[in-house]
């Protein structure tokens, strides 16, 4: 009967659960009701119009960029303080940012993070302040320079205050994007009170350290009855040399000659190394003796003299690139020579008008990158990019020209090549390759490129090399160095002398085959030994 009155007990309670469940969802619902929905817009919009004053000079319009902050992947609009508002977010997507807060008894204020100038940058240095702490900063003023992954962009002030506390001074190293680099007030009389500032670790992007873990509660000691110790058997130590057991003939032989008994068998009685296995030993290895090793005077090995050099920003990201180029583009490799006598002669002829008129004299690879990008736009297939589902095909011409400088190699763009004259080309890239020596380049400067050329032949004398491509284009030409070769004459017994340039592309087997890259060497190889076609 017990039981039975349990059972009848909890049929009563399972009848009320679906009204309980009714009534939670109608709960859920009221919760996130439209109202609701437009609060949060709203408060959204409310955090839109307070985002911060202070924008690069260069920004990077109409590119993609990763959000740190809500994962998806928008149109940059205005990097502000590392955060990027786009025109995709949704209401829930914007991550709440304090603006001009007041908290710890501070007067109102302003933020500013290390922002995002590129779509590759993750982190950034601080070149120089132009601005110094209790300056009165107006709308287009340059407040600091900021060395990104590519280049050094200056940030601008877009509204009038004063700049209270420079957090991260001239030289600093390795900021997140996101983190904060300096304050700003509107007051001046509320500079003061920033003189000891330093952000949180939450604001300034830092991760928050981690609590100590709570110490293991104690446990009671246990008694446990006492047994009596077994013995325990001795280790046996390693065989070291002195255990080799050997004659002492044979030990005097391994002295002599700096042998180790340790690399030789015996064959005598139990093992033993007697003088006929030193001997064999000698007569297989030979007489070496072992050089001495370098030792100071105190004994010690002499230390070895280096230099550490630390990274640059541009040698960061080739290095990564290049890394994840040979690591996911399956690369292969095209070489061929083209007769450049013809080439030569037209360039000659050129720049003699050019010198006529004042204008910049026209190397051998302003006359390779027109041929490369015509080349382009006969064989438009080598002129694409690898997507995970789909090949980008581009419509422009855009060729990247590596410029080595001291401060690493960076890769300027001639935008629309196949349009442009050889003088306009010959002008730009000298204009381009003096930015990149000063490291002034914009990010317009070198982003947008379709396909790359390298060469090392002419300021190098290189005769053939094998470029890395450029991700995400799938095709790069490595050009190298002109030499005179002798070549059959129209008699059986005459001959020609003619100069040949050996160049070499790289392609990505995913984007082009072999067939297509041999098209486009084919075509190339017409424009430069026969150049008169590229001024058609």
């Amino acid at each position: 009967m017990v039981y039975a009155s349990r059972i009848i007990n909890h049929s009563k309670k399972l009848r009320n659960v679906p009204n309980l469940m009714r009534h939670d969802h109608a709960v859920s619902v009221r919760c996130f009701s439209s109202g609701a929905q437009s609060s949060v817009c709203r408060s959204e919009a409310a955090e839109r119009e307070r985002v911060s004053k202070f924008v690069p000079r260069n920004p990077v319009p109409s590119s993609l960029s990763r959000n740190n902050y809500s994962g998806t992947t928008t149109r940059l609009g205005t990097p502000i303080g590392g955060v990027v508002f786009g025109r995709r977010f949704s209401c829930l997507q914007v991550q709440s940012r304090r603006g001009f807060a007041s908290d710890a008894g501070l007067p109102p204020h302003q933020e500013i993070g290390m922002p995002s100038l590129s779509p590759t940058m993750t982190e950034g240095n601080i070149a120089r302040w132009l601005k110094k702490e209790g300056d009165k900063v107006n709308p287009g003023e340059v407040l600091c320079e900021v060395e990104t992954d590519k280049a050094t962009v200056e940030m601008e002030c877009m509204e009038e205050g004063y700049l209270a506390k420079i957090i991260k001074g001239d030289g600093s190293k390795e900021i997140k994007v996101g983190e904060i680099i300096a304050i700003t007030v509107e007051e001046e009389e509320h500079i003061a009170k920033f003189k000891d500032y330093s952000p949180s670790a939450s604001d300034s992007g830092a991760p928050a350290e981690k609590e100590p873990a709570a110490p293991p509660p104690k446990q009671e000691p246990v008694e446990q009855p006492v047994s009596s110790p077994e013995p325990k058997s001795k280790p046996a130590s390693p065989p070291s040399e002195d255990r080799f057991f050997a004659s002492p003939l044979a030990r005097k032989m391994a002295e002599d000659h700096k042998v180790s008994l340790s690399s030789i068998k015996g064959t005598g009685p139990d093992g033993h190394i007697v003088k006929a296995d030193i001997e064999d030993y000698l007569a297989s290895h030979g007489k070496e003796v072992s050089a001495p090793t370098p030792k100071t005077k105190d004994g010690k090995l002499e230390a070895l003299d280096y230099l550490d050099i630390p990274h640059s920003q541009i040698r960061k990201v080739t290095a990564s690139r290049l890394l994840l180029s040979k690591q996911t583009i399956p690369h292969y490799y095209l070489t061929v020579d083209a007769c450049v006598d013809k080439l030569l002669g037209l360039r000659s002829q050129l720049n003699s008008l050019q010198e006529a008129s004042g204008g910049k004299r026209i190397s051998v690879n302003d006359l390779v990158i027109k041929a490369a990008a015509l080349a382009l736009r006969k064989v438009p297939q080598c002129n694409s990019s690898w997507t995970d589902d789909y090949i980008r095909q581009y419509n422009n011409v855009n060729i990247n020209v590596a410029v080595q400088t001291e401060n690493g190699l960076y890769v300027p763009v001639i935008r629309n090549a196949d349009k442009k004259g050889l003088s306009s080309i010959a002008a730009e890239v000298k204009q381009l390759a003096q930015k990149a020596k000063e490291n002034s380049l914009k990010p317009e400067d070198y982003e947008g490129g379709t396909f790359t050329v390298s060469n090392l032949g002419g300021p190098f004398g290189i005769k053939q090399f094998c470029a890395i491509i450029n991700p995400p284009q799938s095709g790069i030409l490595a050009v190298g160095s002109a030499e005179k070769r002798v070549i059959p004459g129209s008699g059986p017994e005459q001959f020609n002398f003619a100069s040949f340039m050996s160049v070499t592309l790289s392609c990505d087997h995913r984007v082009i085959d072999g067939a297509i890259g041999a098209e486009w060497l084919k075509a190339f190889k017409g424009y430069i030994e026969n150049p008169e076609t590229m001024l058609l």
